[in-house]
């Protein structure tokens, strides 16, 4: 079974945005330390907030584009604004020598830059996924064969995640040196010409693309809420005379006909019995609320998830990183660890791990969801011990030097286990929770379980940079110059900051496990 040539082509679009996007966010913290002149705990604190920013905003623009565009306009629309503001980040900074004495201003159109690049991001990644998934559409939902179906889906999806991680690799790896290396001029245009790239090759596979026509989303979100009750009320109506398994056979088959069938509208509309609005409206805050304490107990996941952007990367700045005599390895390029541990152990994780356990447990699906994020969060908090006690020994190697001058003989390479560590969390605890967000809603209710597991991040990052905030006016000195977040890595008590989060998983854990006692499947 082999993916059609319009997937193939928007898998490798997908890559060349992450190969973009990778390319300007890893090594962010270092542009703003080094460039902008930012203190570590505002470099992080600014980071982590457009992050947050990034990852919550397609919550309103992915719904904003299904209720009026098509997702082919919302792609090309996005991917512009996107590209603009590529541009602009990489005119300013070409520009920066002329403009460093105007330090707020400078400050602004960097941000400016950016939240263009967001709000390109927010309609473009999911309206894209989308896109390539209709591709298939005749195939996935206008055919008889259920396995088919659910393989063609499965490869289409597994290899998209192939490419966004080849992407995010050879971003983070590549971009990271350049940068360090030959400039951050050339270190945004790079990003910046591939991503116009992307949008060429996007216009050209145009006669390839299935355009779906006369699509219920192109109508006004009036008539879409109406369609939708209408087709609720006759779900309703057919599942009040069929048991449980045969109700799900009814509904899989009107969504058939609603996609593969041009006189679905006409059906649609034909209902005038209209479902009582409020009860669907607390069905759904019900269904959120039941949710809620999953997602309250991720928060603190989603703050050592922002971990290695930022610092990680500044204690990488601080350690020996010279391989031979000439070349020193980019700090930011140890993120490529993360990508590099879930591409190599994810086949491992379906062709071993789980036979094994179903060995053990007798349970044929090897362990439960919960089972899998529980796994992931206690492999994120021994990460975060690993980076306390390789911090605490970076300090005492860096308080034996003879001289500030003299270069700390402690090698980058001692950050690898906590960044694998992550790697490996990433493959339990990420892919779990899209698994349980997912499954925990009703088929009508797919996007705001989606918007549930990407909003734990956009979250956990704006509560990452209010915890930085906090520290530090907690932790400042009496002369108001050092902090746990220092600027002089010598004097910073980042091991503090790290067991502060490994204390504040590791209870967010034991809540997660008494709360999975309680869970009402």
């Amino acid at each position: 079974m082999a993916l059609s040539k319009p997937c193939t082509l928007l898998i490798v679009i997908a890559g060349m945005e992450r190969f973009a996007f990778k390319g300007v966010a890893s090594n962010l913290v270092c542009y703003l330390t080094d460039v902008m002149e930012m203190n570590n705990s505002s470099a992080a604190k600014y980071v982590n907030s457009w992050v947050g920013f990034t990852w919550m905003l397609p919550l309103l623009v992915a719904t904003l584009a299904d209720s009026y565009w098509d997702r082919y306009a919302t792609i090309l629309a996005s991917s512009l604004l996107y590209a603009a503001g590529l541009v602009a980040l990489t005119s300013r900074t070409l520009t920066w020598p002329w403009i460093h004495s105007n330090k707020p201003g400078s400050v602004s159109s960097l941000s400016l830059s950016l939240y263009m690049i967001s709000l390109g991001q927010g309609g473009y990644n999911p309206s894209l996924q989308a896109f390539g998934a209709e591709q298939n559409e005749d195939e996935l939902f206008c055919t008889n064969n259920d396995d088919q179906n659910s393989d063609k889906k499965s490869l289409f999806f597994q290899w998209w995640y192939f490419g966004v991680c080849c992407g995010s690799l050879l971003g983070v790896a590549v971009m990271s040196y350049i940068q360090d290396t030959f400039g951050w001029g050339l270190g945004f245009s790079i990003p910046t010409l591939a991503m116009m790239i992307s949008i060429l090759m996007f216009l050209c596979g145009n006669r390839c693309y299935m355009h779906k026509q006369g699509r219920i989303m192109d109508g006004k979100l009036e008539d879409i809420v109406v369609g939708a009750k209408a087709l609720f009320s006759k779900m309703i109506r057919c599942g009040r005379c069929l048991p449980s398994k045969e109700y799900t056979l009814v509904e899989l088959e009107l969504q058939g006909k609603e996609l593969c069938n041009e006189d679905s509208d006409q059906e649609v509309q034909g209902f005038k019995e209209k479902p009582d609005e409020s009860m669907q409206l607390l069905e759904a805050v019900n269904i959120v609320l039941r949710l809620l304490p999953v997602w309250l107990m991720l928060l603190m996941f989603a703050v050592i998830f922002q971990q290695p952007s930022t610092f990680f990367t500044k204690q990488g700045m601080s350690m020996k990183r010279n391989i031979g005599t000439e070349f020193k390895i980019p700090p930011a390029a140890l993120q490529s660890a993360i990508t590099m541990a879930i591409i190599l152990l994810m086949p491992l994780y379906d062709t071993y791990f789980i036979p094994l356990v179903r060995t053990l447990t007798r349970n044929e699906k090897g362990i439960t969801i919960f089972q899998r994020i529980g796994i992931g969060m206690v492999l994120s908090v021994v990460a975060m011990i690993v980076a306390a006690i390789t911090e605490k020994r970076r300090l005492e190697v860096s308080k034996n030097r003879e001289t500030e001058s003299e270069e700390l003989q402690f090698s980058i390479f001692w950050l690898l286990p906590q960044y694998i560590l992550l790697g490996i969390s990433d493959i339990f605890t990420v892919v779990g929770m899209q698994e349980f967000f997912y499954c925990e809603v009703p088929a009508r209710m797919r996007t705001v379980g989606m918007a549930l597991n990407t909003s734990v991040f956009g979250v956990g990052s704006f509560l990452s940079a209010l915890l930085i905030s906090v520290i530090e006016h907690l932790t400042i000195s009496g002369d108001g110059k050092n902090s746990w977040f220092s600027d002089d890595m010598a004097e910073a008590r980042l091991d503090y900051y790290y067991w502060f989060l490994a204390l504040s998983s590791a209870i967010s854990l034991l809540s997660f496990v008494i709360f999975c006692k309680f869970f009402r499947k």
